[in-house]
């Protein structure tokens, strides 16, 4: 009897530790420390959690950051004095391009949104009517990512305002219908931008559509900066671009847009034109042309880490060409 008692007992035990490892291996578990403090610390025992603080924590151990493609080429391993959060950054002066701040600038990474600056570029010198009221379709929607848009389908503006919002606040669907509707359709579009790439001097880059949601968009730091000085000739870009806030009326109710870079509504930033961009694959990416102590300068920053870092990254570079006022010839690490 003793020794089916036993039996009984160790099957039930082995059950268990089979399970808990299956639950570990599938991200459904974890150990102990994840979930819960000692009760020393925490002034309870971990039998009072409630059932839906456990279920929030076991979501938060769950989830994790995909790496980013400067990730997977060890960037983050770079070291630079400012401890910048982001992978890639590039600061120029923008009168004559003297480099004043590099890191990683070489490298070509995918773009994000930060393509939309060259979809704008292209269609504005296409000499396209800005009044040209254009649809949203289907052809429009994200089979990239699947991201959602405030425009549904059959959304109509008029072709600025779908360059106002795409600027702005990197609307997909407003920046894929002025792809479509470029002369020629979308393919000559991505061919335009790849040809402007060029004349640019741009010998890193390469754009497959006109949104940036897909990582086949790629550009190196030291590219980007000859876009935004580019970009800047364009008085449409500037405003655009750092507008804070912008409503549109594309049928039904009026729909509010917000700048999607928040530095713009900071008083103490003289911005003169701004593009921020994000996909898992590209990380936190910003491009700006700022005045900063009477200095135009051009800054990059690609792969950064964390939602607000890439405005930081910004803020720390300010801060150091306020401090130290760095002389055209000089460069700071690589």
């Amino acid at each position: 009897m003793l020794k089916f008692i036993t039996a009984i007992v160790i099957t039930v035990l082995c059950s268990s530790f089979a399970v808990a490892q299956s639950d570990l291996q599938s991200g459904k578990g974890a150990p102990k420390s994840q979930f819960s403090t000692s009760s020393k610390k925490s002034g309870g025992s971990r039998s009072t959690k409630s059932k839906k603080t456990q279920k929030k924590s076991r979501v938060v151990a769950d989830v994790a950051d995909r790496p980013s493609f400067g990730d997977l080429q060890g960037l983050q391993f770079t070291q630079d004095p400012l401890e910048l959060k982001s992978n890639v950054a590039l600061v120029i002066d923008q009168e004559n391009s003297q480099v004043l701040f590099e890191k990683n600038a070489a490298v070509s990474l995918p773009i994000a949104s930060i393509t939309k600056l060259m979809t704008s570029l292209v269609v504005l010198e296409a000499n396209q009517d800005m009044d040209e009221v254009l649809e949203v379709t289907n052809s429009d929607i994200d089979t990239e990512k699947g991201s959602s848009s405030r425009l549904s389908i059959g959304s109509k503006l008029k072709r600025s305002d779908m360059l106002h919002i795409a600027l702005m606040s990197s609307e997909n669907r407003a920046a894929s219908s002025l792809g479509r509707n470029y002369p020629g359709g979308l393919q000559a579009c991505v061919a335009a931008m790849n040809v402007k790439a060029m004349m640019l001097g741009m010998v890193e880059t390469h754009y497959v559509d006109s949104t940036g949601l897909s990582s086949q968009n790629v550009a190196s730091a030291k590219d980007l900066a000859k876009l935004v000085s580019a970009a800047y000739s364009q008085p449409v870009i500037r405003q655009y671009s750092t507008d804070t806030k912008y409503s549109v009326h594309p049928g039904g109710k009026i729909l509010d847009y917000f700048s999607s870079n928040r530095l713009t509504s900071n008083s103490d930033w003289e911005i003169g034109l701004q593009k921020t961009g994000y996909i898992t694959e590209a990380g936190r990416c910003l491009v700006m042309q700022a005045m900063i102590e009477g200095r135009a300068v051009v800054m990059v920053f690609l792969d950064s880490k964390g939602k607000y870092s890439r405005f930081a990254d910004a803020g720390r570079i300010r801060k150091w060409l306020e401090t130290f006022k760095p002389k055209l010839t000089d460069m700071a690490t690589q």
